[in-house]
C-alpha cells in the first residue's frame, strides 16, 4: 500500500494494554497490535503504572502498524482511560508514577469533600462525582501526604496528555478526559475556579483544553524518526475510551446505551445537555462540544475474573476461558457474590466496600464461584443502568462491546439478568473504532461505517423472575453488610 491517506491507526490506551488498530478508507479493519503492560498494588489501596512503559507501548503500536502497512498513516487518533494522574517537575520529568482510576488512597480527602457546599457545586458544575477515582482527589492526596513533590509539580498530567507531551513537546488535554477530572466545568469548557482552589493549584498546572477533534502537527524529530512517519503527519487528540465506545457503537440516538465490561465496567448514554443526578450516582462527561454522555462505571469488571482464577483459584489465567464456559452451564444456587473487590463507582461510590461471597455450601465448586462472580458483575451494572433510566430516560436498546464480548454465553447470561435484548454491533475494540471515525470525519472521508454482521442476544422469559428476585437479594444485602464492608 503506497496512498499515506488509505489508513488511520486509532490508539486506545486502557488499563491493561494499549491496542493500535488499523482501519482503511472503506472501513475495513486492516490490522491489531497490542502490547500488555501491568499494574502495581504496593499498598492497599495502591493502584500504578509506570508512564513510560505505557508511552513505549503507544509508540510501539503506531511502529508496528507503520511496518505492517508499507506505508505512512493518514492520521493517528487516540482513546484512553480516564481519571489517571502524575506529577511532573518543570523539566518534564515525572515525579510520582500514574495513578490510575483504580486507586483509593485518597478516599478520606473525597469523604471529607462530598457533602460539603464546595462538593455539591463540584459535581454540578463538573459532572464528576466527588470520588477518589478523580484527578481532583488525588491531587488534594498529593498536597496533604506528599507536600515536597506537591510543591515540585509543575504540571498534573493523566497518561494521554504525558504521551502527546513526549510526541509534540506540549501539553494539551481534550475536553473529554478533562471532563472526567473533576476540575473541568462542562458548562464553561475550562478550568473550574472552585475545584482549582479545592486542589490548590492554578489552571497553568494543566494541560491547555482543546476539542476532542483537534488535530495536532509537528512531531518532534526523533519521534518521526522512531515511528517511521513524517512529523507532519495528523495526530487527533480524541477522547475517553467511554466516550469513543458510545460514537464506535454507533449509540448516539435518545435511549440509545452502550454496556462494556472490560477490566472494569459501564452503562452510558448520549444527550444533547449535560445531566446531573440528584443523587449524584452518575457522571456526565463530553464526547464532542455538543455531545454529552451521562452514565456510571462499576470498577469491578475482569478484574474480578482474573483475582479469582490467579489468586483465589490459584490456577494459570489461561484457564480463565475454560472456567467461565462451565461455569455458565453450573447453576450456582443461593451462592451470591458482591463484586467489590476494587470498591465501586457508581452507582454506590464507596471506595472502601470490598468484596464477597454469600451463601457458600459444601457443594460448591470453582464453576460455581465463577458463575457467582458473573451474576455479580451483571448485578452491579443492572443497579447502574436503572439508575442511568430514572436520570437520563428509559433505555431501549443496549449496544454492547468490550473484551466480554468474547464469551456469548455472559452476553446472553447479561441478556437474561437485565430482561433485555443485547446488540453485539462491533467486537471488543468500540473505543478505538470511535476515535478512527472522529479522525476520519477530521479529514473528510466519506462516512464509511462498515455493517458488520450484528448478533442479538433475546433475554430467556423464564429465567428473568429468577434472577430479579437474586438481584433484589444482592442489593439488600449489600445495605445490610455495607458498613462490615469497610470497617
Amino acid at each position: 500500500m503506497s496512498d499515506r491517506t488509505a489508513y488511520i491507526i486509532g490508539v486506545d490506551i486502557g488499563t491493561s494494554s494499549t491496542k493500535s488498530i488499523v482501519q482503511g478508507i472503506d472501513g475495513e479493519i486492516q490490522t491489531v497490535f497490542q502490547q500488555a503492560y501491568v499494574t502495581s498494588h504496593l499498598q492497599p489501596g495502591y493502584s500504578e503504572q509506570t508512564p513510560r512503559v505505557i508511552l513505549e507501548a503507544v509508540m510501539a503500536g503506531i511502529r508496528e502498524a507503520v511496518a505492517r502497512m508499507g506505508a505512512a498513516p493518514a492520521a493517528v487518533s487516540f482513546s484512553s482511560a480516564m481519571h489517571s494522574i502524575m506529577a511532573v517537575g518543570a523539566d518534564g520529568k515525572e515525579l510520582t508514577p500514574l495513578i490510575i482510576w483504580a486507586d483509593n488512597r485518597s478516599e478520606p480527602n473525597a469523604l471529607a469533600l462530598r457533602d460539603t457546599p464546595e462538593g455539591g457545586l463540584i459535581y454540578r458544575q463538573t459532572g464528576t462525582p466527588v470520588h477518589a477515582m478523580s484527578p481532583l482527589c488525588k491531587i488534594m492526596w498529593l498536597r496533604e501526604q506528599q507536600p515536597a513533590v506537591f510543591e515540585a509539580a509543575a504540571m498534573f498530567p493523566g497518561i494521554k496528555e504525558y504521551i502527546f507531551h513526549h510526541l509534540f513537546g506540549s501539553w494539551i488535554t481534550d475536553h473529554s478526559i478533562a471532563s472526567a477530572t473533576g476540575l473541568f466545568d462542562i458548562h464553561t469548557l475550562s478550568w473550574n475556579s472552585t475545584a482549582l482552589n479545592v486542589a490548590g493549584i492554578t489552571a497553568a498546572q494543566l494541560p491547555r483544553p482543546v476539542p476532542a477533534n483537534h488535530i495536532v502537527k509537528g512531531l518532534l524529530p526523533a519521534v518521526a524518526d522512531a515511528l517511521g512517519i513524517p512529523a507532519d503527519t495528523p495526530f487527533v487528540i480524541g477522547g475517553s475510551d467511554g466516550c469513543l465506545a458510545q460514537l464506535g457503537s454507533g449509540a448516539l440516538d435518545p435511549g440509545h446505551a452502550t454496556l462494556t465490561i472490560g477490566t472494569s465496567g459501564a452503562v452510558r448514554m448520549a444527550g444533547a445537555r449535560p445531566l446531573t443526578d440528584a443523587a449524584g450516582r452518575l457522571f456526565t462527561y463530553l464526547l464532542t462540544d455538543d455531545i454529552y454522555i451521562t452514565g456510571g462505571a462499576s470498577n469491578n469488571g475482569g478484574v474480578v475474573l482474573q483475582w479469582l482464577v490467579r489468586d483465589f483459584l490459584q490456577q494459570p489465567l489461561s484457564a480463565l476461558n475454560g472456567l467461565v464456559e462451565t461455569a455458565l452451564v453450573t447453576d450456582p444456587g443461593k451462592l451470591l457474590c458482591l463484586p467489590y473487590l476494587l470498591g465501586e463507582r457508581a452507582p454506590v461510590w464507596n471506595s472502601h466496600a470490598s468484596a464477597a461471597f454469600i451463601g457458600i455450601q459444601p457443594q460448591h465448586t470453582p464453576a460455581h464461584f465463577t458463575r457467582a462472580v458473573l451474576e455479580g458483575v451483571c448485578f452491579a451494572l443492572l443497579s447502574i443502568k436503572e439508575a442511568l433510566a430514572e436520570t437520563a430516560g428509559p433505555v431501549q436498546k443496549i449496544s454492547v462491546s468490550g473484551g466480554f464480548t468474547n464469551s456469548p454465553g455472559w452476553i446472553r447470561l447479561l441478556a437474561d439478568i437485565f430482561g433485555q435484548e443485547m446488540h453485539l454491533q462491533q467486537e471488543s475494540d468500540a473505543s478505538a473504532l470511535g476515535a478512527i471515525l472522529l479522525a476520519a470525519r477530521e479529514l473528510g472521508w466519506p462516512e464509511q461505517r462498515k455493517q458488520r454482521a450484528q448478533t442479538v442476544f433475546t433475554p430467556d422469559a423464564s429465567r428473568f423472575e429468577g434472577y430479579r428476585r437474586k438481584y433484589e437479594r444482592f442489593l439488600k444485602l449489600y445495605r445490610q453488610i455495607e458498613g462490615s464492608l469497610q470497617e
